[in-house]
């Protein structure tokens, strides 16, 4: 069973038993998260329903695993012919989810 789901600006297409990494929120580890938003479904026997925009009564729900933070992006900022210049850098935070139930 497929779902695509809506969260924080972003479409996922998720299964059951899949993990995947969500923008940072607070929620501790081993709690669940319930995403409401359900663009469109797809059940085993390979119907495809499609929500306009959203389909009824549809939702999944997600067990976090935990906090994770994703690759180092590194900024260098170059000011010429005035000796300056800066070096940073940024690491995301994320949450990693397990999809649970996918509810029609």
């Amino acid at each position: 069973m497929h779902a695509i789901f809506r969260d924080g600006g972003r479409q996922y297409r998720v299964e059951e038993g899949e993990t995947l990494f969500l923008d940072y929120r607070e929620a501790d580890a081993g709690s669940t998260l319930q995403f409401s938003e359900v663009l469109a479904i797809e059940p085993g026997s390979g119907d495809f329903v499609c929500g306009t925009p959203l389909v009824d009564g549809a939702s999944v729900e997600a067990e976090v695993i935990g906090e994770v933070k994703g690759p180092k992006v590194i900024f260098h900022r170059f000011r010429r012919r005035k000796n300056s210049h800066s070096r940073k850098g940024h690491r995301q935070k994320y949450i990693k989810v397990r999809i649970g139930k996918i509810a029609s």
